[in-house]
């Protein structure tokens, strides 16, 4: 069947002005050239979000732009995660903006967690929550894995988990999900270049990060393996694997900002910890950008 949420979903950044403040004009741009791209829906306030430096305030806004830009063309999904379970269930509590059609909620990260401990982690959110939730596991950035057998039994249990965008980078795990899930629970890549190989074996889309740099190519490879059009999506996927590579080689988002920059889009600027990225990847970036863009 299909979901709301197949396809291609995008990780939007938020972009920052020289002085560090959020550049509103800037993200409207990325939300309209996504739109334009093709894209099925938008991600707001996920880890390329810059999410964890954003204040209250700050993000409250940054959701009013987005949804605002977007004008109900697409739906969008929030990001709402932590490692506090009741603060997580507070901020649902307190009112999901409207507008927003589902929320991608992160395992939690730094305490690790027992599988249990995430099971009922999950459980508190789907009592108090209004829209659709999306499991985010990306262990890589949380330090504990959740199991396909967790995933499955939050998809059995709750009907307002509708899907896991799963950045585990195994494919053993993606695949015992997708011959496990309850019909309608979808299956979202979490690694841009695992999108081809995670969609031919049964999974439904992507959240994707260089999927913003260069959204013509990229929703229609996805577009492509959807339909089982193998051999032109294979195609796509080579065009834009090795500088899918390039985008994280310094860290997210730096390289997808620096794409961006380079299609006139919006400005570069990261919010410290993090740093732009040398002068070295910016230069092979603008390369591969002039030949995918020409």
């Amino acid at each position: 069947m299909s979901h709301k949420f197949t396809g291609t979903g995008i990780a939007l950044v938020t972009p920052f002005n020289s002085d560090g403040s959020v550049d509103h004009a800037g993200l409207e741009n990325v939300v309209k050239h996504c739109i334009a791209g093709g894209v099925e829906y938008l991600v707001v306030l996920g880890t390329t979000g810059e999410s964890a430096t954003l204040n209250t305030e700050e993000k409250f806004e940054v959701v009013s732009t987005v949804i605002r830009t977007n004008a109900g063309k697409l739906p969008v999904v929030m990001g709402l995660g932590g490692n506090n379970t009741a603060e997580i269930v507070n901020q649902i509590e307190s009112g999901i903006p409207e507008g927003i059609d589902a929320i991608l909620s992160v395992s939690p990260y730094y305490n690790k967690p027992t599988q249990e401990g995430i099971y009922q982690h999950y459980s508190a959110i789907a009592e108090v929550s209004p829209v659709p939730i999306i499991l985010y596991n990306v262990p890589g950035r949380t330090s504990s894995n959740i199991s396909a057998e967790t995933t499955v039994r939050l998809a059995q249990d709750f009907e307002n988990i509708v899907a896991v965008k799963e950045a585990s980078g195994n494919m053993e795990q993606v695949m015992e999900i997708i011959n496990n899930r309850p019909d309608g629970f979808a299956v979202i890549s979490g690694d841009d270049n695992l999108t081809f190989g995670i969609i031919a074996h049964g999974g439904d889309g992507v959240i994707s990060v260089s999927g913003q740099g260069y959204p013509e190519i990229f929703t229609e490879m996805v577009r492509e393996t959807l339909a089982g059009k193998l051999d032109e999506a294979r195609e796509k996927h080579y065009q834009l694997f090795e500088v899918t590579r390039m985008l994280f080689a310094e860290g997210n988002p730096g390289g997808i900002k620096a794409v961006l920059k380079q299609r006139g889009i919006c400005g570069d600027t990261l919010r410290l910890p993090l740093w732009p990225i040398s002068n070295d990847l910016y230069m092979k970036l603008e390369n591969e950008t002039a030949r995918l863009t020409k």
